[in-house]
């Protein structure tokens, strides 16, 4: 029999939990997970090639000359998080808006004064791209620090062509050379500007003439976004917009039903669309239209929590109606500043009512799926990229019944290992 070659081993692991596949977990399928106890894992070039029983892999795996062994040290290993929906690229904090809130404001009632999205607006389009790309970087170092190793960004906090562009050229800057692999999503459909609120029309023609095509001439995003809500886009408006990203080629995600049930999922039905986000008010009729098209319902339960909503994120009714069910962090100055995807496993759990291994599940596999990734990554199974994270904890319940304080003890992205001790490795 022929031995493995490999360039890293993982060993040392008391416990390995992963989904496994290239399909979206649905329905009662959505909390099996592979479980395997004193486990390893070998690596070669970034892609695994071994993974089962430590006793197994000392029987047919051959580390290279130089090749590395990381030990696990007991702790438990699970997939990279994949984060489906984050606003990445921006400048300026809100929280004077939170004191706000606590105090009372609605999130609502500040948009209407000015605050909210067209105060990120106003402080993303002030400073330059090379600082934006900075503060890209730095997120990202923090969010890979946490376990995060794919994550989709979007803009959104430009709202012209030029402050768009420049968004995600900043994103595409500061993450190039970056251990997490970064999914550009342009959002220019995410606010009105103040220059346009006499004119909805001009600026919807703006981003299907102008800005559309020049994200698309330039090659900077996998993806277009619209927020559907009474204070930002109509589900016509929406449609004109998305309908002209996919005709150029751009795969499309909406925010949907957040605040009420605006009919945006069955938008993003109607559209194929990858993901249909939020979803804290979706109708029976959406979610049934969503699993119909096999689009993912990506949940956002820190937004949720920070917002302070009553209504919880519609997790069991999206697992019931077989709908492919994902979470992220929703990472923005205004709604969830919150990086962390273990942070999000807890509220998903205790938010959105999902199992430990069922919100596992829809923070890897089931995220990757609704980032066109599930052949590639979300799992750890032989094929795949080599992205997973060791975290100091005896098995994966830990995650959540511990929460708040996060215990990521090394990070391996694209079979290199990244993240040490909690720490991210320099670059060289």
């Amino acid at each position: 029999m022929s031995r493995i070659p490999a360039d890293l081993a993982v060993v040392g692991i008391s416990e390995l939990a992963t989904p496994e596949g290239e399909a979206p977990r649905l329905g009662a399928d959505l909390g099996r997970l592979r479980v395997v106890r004193d486990a390893a894992v070998a690596c070669r070039e970034g892609r695994i090639v071994f993974v089962g029983p430590e006793r197994d892999l000392r029987e047919v795996v051959d580390l290279w000359p130089g090749g590395r062994t990381l030990d696990a040290r007991g702790g438990t290993v699970l997939p990279g998080f994949v984060d489906a929906h984050t606003h990445l690229p921006f400048a300026g904090w809100r929280e004077s808006e939170f004191d706000e809130r606590l105090r009372g404001a609605t999130y609502s009632e500040i948009a209407a004064r000015g605050g909210g999205i067209l105060s990120t607006v106003a402080a993303t389009r002030a400073v330059p791209e090379a600082t934006l790309s900075e503060l890209v970087r730095s997120r990202l170092d923090g969010m890979l620090a946490l376990g995060t190793t794919t994550v989709e960004a979007k803009s959104g906090y430009g709202l012209s062509t030029e402050d768009e562009i420049k968004q995600l050229e900043a994103l595409r800057a500061g993450a190039s050379g970056h251990p997490v692999e970064v999914v550009p999503t342009f959002l220019g459909a995410h606010a009105l500007p103040a220059a346009f609120r006499d004119d909805r029309a001009a600026y919807v023609r703006l981003l299907v003439e102008e800005t559309i095509p020049e994200v698309v001439r330039r090659g900077l995003a996998e993806y277009a976004d619209a927020f559907v809500d009474a204070r930002a886009f109509t589900l016509d408006e929406a449609r004109t917009v998305l309908g002209a990203a996919r005709s150029r080629g751009l795969g499309v995600r909406v925010h949907a039903d957040q605040l009420a049930a605006d009919g945006a999922a069955e938008l993003a039905a109607e559209l194929g669309a990858a993901s249909a986000d939020h979803l804290e008010h979706v109708s029976d009729a959406g979610i049934e239209a969503l699993a119909r098209a096999g689009v993912a319902g990506v949940l956002l339960p820190a937004a949720t929590f920070f917002l302070m909503q009553d209504l919880r994120p519609p997790g069991r009714r999206l697992v019931e109606g077989g709908v492919p069910v994902a979470t992220a962090t929703d990472f923005n100055p205004g709604s969830s500043p919150c990086e962390s995807m273990i942070a999000v496993l807890s509220f998903t759990c205790m938010l959105a009512r999902l199992s430990v291994d069922e919100a596992i599940t829809a923070a890897t596999l089931n995220a990757a799926y609704a980032l066109g990734r599930a052949d590639r990554t979300g799992s750890v199974e032989t094929g795949k990229r080599a992205d997973l994270v060791v975290h100091a904890v005896p098995n994966r319940r830990h995650l959540v019944y511990r929460f708040g304080v996060p215990r990521v003890r090394a990070v391996v992205a694209a079979g290199r290992v990244v993240v040490e001790d909690g720490q991210v490795l320099p670059r060289g």
